[in-house]
């Protein structure tokens, strides 16, 4: 099995920051690339930063210049430094990766259990 677990939510003010860990573990040969969405009420969940095994990332276009993804291969971890936060940035964020399996049935896409991340003064 495959487990993602996600940290760093919380409140924050506008134009605060927070950083945002997700560690995978469990029949991990290999991670092909990692991920970040987030989803409110009511709204289909949408990809806000996403990053390769190689390091190449692309991110939504509410959040360039603002929100940094990076990852560390050794830790099977993926980060998400949030910076000039805003009120519409509130959501619960999710972490997904796309996971090569020791064990062939356990590789696919896996998503984390969610953080809720809300910005308001």
């Amino acid at each position: 099995q495959v487990q993602l677990v996600e940290s760093g939510g919380g409140l924050v003010q506008p134009g605060g920051s927070l950083r945002l860990s997700c560690a995978a573990s469990g029949s991990i040969f290999s991670i092909n690339d990692m991920g970040w969405y987030r989803q409110v009420p009511g709204k289909q969940r949408e990809l806000v930063a996403h990053i390769t095994s190689g390091g190449n990332t692309n991110y939504a276009d509410s959040v360039k210049g603002r929100f940094t993804i990076s990852g560390d291969n050794t830790k099977n971890t993926v980060y998400l430094q949030m910076n000039s936060l805003k009120p519409e940035d509130t959501a619960v964020y999710y972490c997904n990766a796309d996971v090569s399996s020791w064990d062939s049935t356990m590789s696919g896409d896996y998503w984390g259990q969610g953080t809720q991340v809300t910005v308001s003064s």
